[in-house]
């Protein structure tokens, strides 16, 4: 009878025996792998983290490698009234430090065109009253700015059919038709059109294409743009502000370098004083310090979170307790941290401040940066030397951190050299995701390998078992015979 399983014959644990031997074969090789993918895993997590933190720090500096970002210029304005705002203003970065006296005066509008009264040849009802039995066409246009568009007038249309065919018009640039009922015989149905096109000289014209004599009704010229017929009721005009008791226009109600590198938005006139003259509103124009003192901060902060993860990744354990970092002894890691410190304590000949120690900026004991309280080395605090920098040094902080040996600069082309795509540490990642790779592809031989030794060792305990069994069975006879 065929032996089904090891040690059937025998009587013998062959099976277990074979699982023992297996299992010794496998766990050591097993073992190892698992302490080797453990690591690995470990070393692409602190690596992603440190190329994370290195992203962070990367986007921080990088407000701090162009003038434009450091240089910047802000413009205050103070208003005598606190609840009326009459303008708002922006400043360029080459724009001068100054005061002004400014007072609005006037605002830009558009111009408006009403029809006559009823009793003058106008519309008694904008629903009954009709603007002729014959057919045209209306165009709406400002020559000085070209800007036009045609709407067709049937026969018997009303007043508030051919508002709504100006209104929904696509090529409409800004022209708004409404009808005030006045509520009077005399009155009657008034239509009214405005312009958003502001500016002196910029009023609405609207041309009867045709002649048509109905049409001179709601019109303000022929088709030869000879004739007159209606007249705005309220042209368009400029706005118009006094700087310093100088009277300056702008076609709309945006004034751009008015002052050099300087635009400003009117939006309310300036209040009265008790003799009904406008009241002026100062317009300051300065360095944006605290702009550039937080892009300041904000990079200490960032270095010292770049810092401290470099420190967490790369710790050794102080016990047996106590784990390594994943990056323990990392030479990458070491080298950026190191070189980051050599590039935040240059000297940078460019500017007239020379290194970060004048901006206030210094090492602590832990070579973290800080901007102290306290006078360090005989000179003022780090807060001291930081406000006097920005008062005194304004624009020699730009040169501090831009410009190719900028620090600002350096530190954003150390760091892309890292993280960007094919940096660094993106090639380090890379490699470690290749070794788990091969971890995978050893699990598997060594599976195959497991699998040709189990067939081997069933090979030879399943001859003993035979071989065994063979034996029982003649002892068995033997005993039998002797009985």
């Amino acid at each position: 009878m065929a032996i089904q399983s090891l040690g059937v014959g025998s009587g013998l644990a062959l099976d277990d025996l074979v699982t023992q031997l297996l299992e010794a074969e496998r766990k050591p090789k097993v073992d190892r792998l698992d302490a080797r993918e453990e690591t690995i895993e470990a070393k692409l997590s602190g690596i992603g983290k440190l190329k994370s933190k290195m992203d962070d720090f990367k986007k921080s500096v990088d407000d701090l490698r162009f003038d434009y970002e450091l240089r910047g210029r802000k413009a205050l304005a103070s208003h005598p009234s606190e609840t009326l705002e009459p303008f708002t203003a922006d400043a360029s970065n080459s724009a001068t430090a100054g005061e002004y006296k400014i007072a609005v005066t006037q605002l830009a509008s558009g111009s408006r065109v009403e029809t006559a009264n009823a009793v003058d040849g106008g519309f008694a009802s904008s629903t009954s009253s009709v603007l002729g039995s014959g057919s045209g066409s209306l165009t709406f246009k400002i020559d000085s700015s070209g800007d036009s568009f045609s709407v067709n007038v049937t026969a018997g249309m009303t007043l508030e059919q051919l508002r709504a065919k100006i209104n929904s018009n696509s090529n409409n640039f800004g022209v708004n038709a409404s009808i005030i009922n006045t509520g009077t015989a005399d009155g009657g149905a008034k239509l009214v059109f405005s312009s958003t096109v502001t500016g002196a000289g910029n009023d609405l014209k609207i041309v009867n294409d045709n002649d048509l004599a109905d049409l001179n009704r709601v019109a303000t010229t022929d088709s030869s743009e000879t004739s007159t017929y209606l007249t705005p009721v309220k042209s368009a005009q400029n706005a118009q502000v006094t700087i310093d008791g100088i009277v300056a226009e702008s076609d709309s109600n945006k004034f751009e370098n008015v002052l050099e590198n300087v635009s400003f938005d009117v939006d309310e006139l300036s209040s009265l004083d008790a003799l009904g003259n406008p009241m002026t509103s100062t317009l300051e124009i300065g360095f944006d310090t605290e702009g550039v003192e937080k892009k300041i901060r904000d990079f200490v902060d960032n270095y010292n979170s770049l810092m401290t993860e470099i420190n967490t990744l790369t710790k050794y354990g102080q016990s047996d307790l106590e784990e390594d970092g994943p990056l323990a002894g990392d030479f990458m890691a070491r080298n950026i941290q190191s070189s980051l410190a050599r590039i935040v304590s240059s000297f940078v000949p460019e500017s007239g401040l020379g290194s970060l120690f004048q901006l206030g900026i210094a090492f602590d004991e832990d070579n973290k940066l800080k901007i102290g309280e306290f006078d360090e080395y005989g000179q003022d605090s780090g807060e001291e030397r930081l406000a006097a920098a920005l008062e005194d040094n304004f624009d020699e902080i730009s040169n501090l951190f831009t410009g190719d040996n900028g620090i600002g600069s350096r530190l954003y082309d150390f760091t892309y050299e890292y993280t960007t795509f094919g940096g660094l540490l993106r090639t380090r990642e890379q490699a470690y995701k290749d070794d788990k790779e091969s971890i995978l592809d050893q699990r598997e031989r060594l599976e195959l390998q497991m699998a040709n030794y189990e067939d081997v060792l069933r090979s030879k305990y399943q001859n003993l078992d035979k071989t065994v069994a063979q034996l029982n069975s003649t002892g068995a006879a033997l005993m039998a015979a002797l009985g």
